[in-house]
């Protein structure tokens, strides 16, 4: 095999290689969200098939070509078809997500990688190099180009423009690509290459109406609400992160109509400057004139395709396309008021926006005795350790908030947190028989 031949078919590998975790990775967040618990067995996964593979790879003495061929061959239809948006959402629809998550990695995302990962040391064998150093050296080097061009492209470029569709398909096509390459298709395998290459159009062709980024899939659809008047949802990620109705003045979801009611009604909040970190549907400030509302969402994309396909109208207010934790750090602005609305999953916020710090930083980015108000997804008796700790974290960088649970009876419920950002320097103390203050309390206070 020429060199440049060799060097083409192990680029292909590891752009498809590294490209395939990184597809895996995002088709994840919709199911399961992206937090360090996901995120590093699936890395750490696919980095033992990948071992696997090379170990598999080194124990081939002959007919090197034909076997690289055939892996790619069933590599392109894993790829094709099991990262397939339909066909991810099916491996999670009929199971528990840890079960199917066991079943996307076992069954797609693994075998792919030990695979793939046979490719160097097959190939190696066929290297005119006068030492075996040099061979692997310059065998790793394409692999591992191709493995940075690949979650280069297909994240920052692939992704973002055209969709994750996209994405599956282009590297099932360089791999259906790599498997001719690497060896003259007889009849029989040049019709599994054509039925490879069909299917996965096919698995994802249809996907380019579905509006997915390089961040969230988002989908509109019609919900049953007794109160509301044809109601539609706007879907961020299979959660209802929005609602909104055809009444004149429309009703929205429950959480966001309680929102406005303690910003318009309880705190008759005019002329204010309210900062709302997570756009969701942009129904926060939707026919609010009183007062200016700045957005702040990781996916540049979000706001035209809720103001195309939910809203159906322009939002109101600006929106800044960032992480809402650097935004916090860095800005100077001041707010009167900001509303934490942040979720990659059903239930799920990014680890870096529930710590201490992060609530540290909103409260800095508030103007004195201002109000942070969080909306949360929690069990509705409160007693999960995630509820327990996240509500101490905010009150550790904030004091004593109200919260309220919006669904009581339910297992899981909307829950919002209302904090000031009031100085208190005087330590708490608990009422007890032998020394209770509270009635001197209670007459110093207003």
């Amino acid at each position: 095999m020429s060199p440049r031949l060799l060097f083409t078919i192990v680029f292909i590998e590891g752009y498809c290689s590294l490209g395939a975790e990184i597809i895996a990775l995002r088709r994840l967040i919709p199911h399961v969200g992206s937090s360090i618990v996901v995120t590093a067995p699936t890395i750490g996964l696919f980095l033992l098939a990948l071992a696997l593979g090379y170990h598999s790879g080194s124990r081939v003495a002959a007919n090197y070509r034909g076997v690289v061929a055939r892996n790619f061959l069933i590599s392109a239809g894993l790829m094709g078809t099991g990262l397939a948006g339909d066909s991810v959402n099916a491996i999670f629809a009929g199971s528990s997500a840890a079960m199917a998550y066991l079943v996307f990695i076992g069954a797609i995302l693994c075998p792919l990688a030990w695979l793939l990962g046979q490719t160097v040391p097959i190939l190696t064998n066929l290297m005119r190099a006068q030492r075996s150093g040099e061979a692997a050296g310059r065998a790793l080097y394409w692999s591992t180009l191709g493995s940075f061009l690949g979650s280069v492209t297909l994240s920052l470029v692939v992704m973002q423009v055209l969709g994750v569709w996209a994405a599956v398909l282009l590297g099932a096509l360089m791999l259906v690509a790599g498997a001719a390459l690497v060896q003259r298709p007889r009849p029989l395998t040049a019709t599994l290459l054509i039925a490879v290459t069909a299917l996965s159009l096919a698995a994802n062709v249809g996907d380019r109406q579905r509006a997915d980024t390089a961040y969230a899939d988002y989908a509109v659809q019609a919900v049953t609400r007794y109160d509301m008047l044809s109601p539609r949802a706007f879907v961020v990620n299979n959660q209802n992160a929005s609602v909104i109705d055809n009444s004149e003045p429309p009703r929205y979801a429950r959480y966001v109509q309680h929102l406005r009611r303690i910003l318009l009604d309880d705190l008759r909040f005019s002329d204010r400057d309210i900062l709302v970190l997570g756009a969701g549907g942009f129904t926060l400030s939707h026919g609010e004139p009183l007062n200016r509302y700045t957005y702040v969402d990781i996916d540049p994309a979000i706001r035209a395709i809720a103001e195309r396909d939910f809203l159906r109208e322009a939002a109101r207010g600006e929106f800044i396309a960032t992480d809402a934790r650097r935004f916090v750090i860095d800005t100077t602005r001041r707010f009167d008021a900001i509303v934490v609305d942040v979720y990659s999953a059903r239930t799920s916020i990014p680890g870096h926006l529930v710590t201490r710090e992060f609530w540290r930083d909103t409260r800095r980015a508030l103007k004195p005795g201002s109000v942070m108000l969080a909306n949360l997804i929690l069990d509705g008796k409160l007693a999960s350790p995630y509820a327990r700790n996240l509500l101490a974290t905010i009150e550790s960088a904030y004091g004593r908030c109200a919260v309220e649970v919006l669904a009581k009876s339910a297992p899981v419920s909307n829950v919002i947190v209302t904090c000031f950002a009031a100085d208190s320097s005087e330590a708490v103390r608990v009422y007890v028989d032998e020394r209770n203050l509270a009635d001197i309390d209670s007459a110093r206070s207003p």
